[in-house]
């Protein structure tokens, strides 16, 4: 057999129906259909050279993205808890 899973120490993260995504490698050479993939019960990506390119592929297509890390604000600067109401009840 020519396709395994591999195991990653966090989980994939799912498709957008909620189904858990597994990565598996095809052992054959990329000229004969091998490469990572990642697949789930609704669909898969397409046969990539490295897990990183199927990963990519796997996040758009399911639209997952990654959250954005919190900028620094400088020392000198106070932040002020505002929030936006909208406009005054009568």
């Amino acid at each position: 057999m020519t396709q395994r899973q591999i195991d990653h120490d966090s989980p994939l993260p799912p498709c957008k129906n909620g189904h858990l995504a597994r990565h598996m490698l095809d052992a054959r050479r990329p000229e004969a259909g091998g490469g990572h993939f990642i697949e789930c019960v609704c669909g898969r990506t397409q046969k990539h050279p490295s897990f990183e390119l199927a990963m990519t592929e796997w996040r758009r297509a399911h639209r997952i993205r990654a959250p954005r890390q919190p900028q620094p604000s400088a020392q000198n600067v106070v932040q002020l808890g505002l929030r936006f109401t909208g406009a005054r009840q009568r």
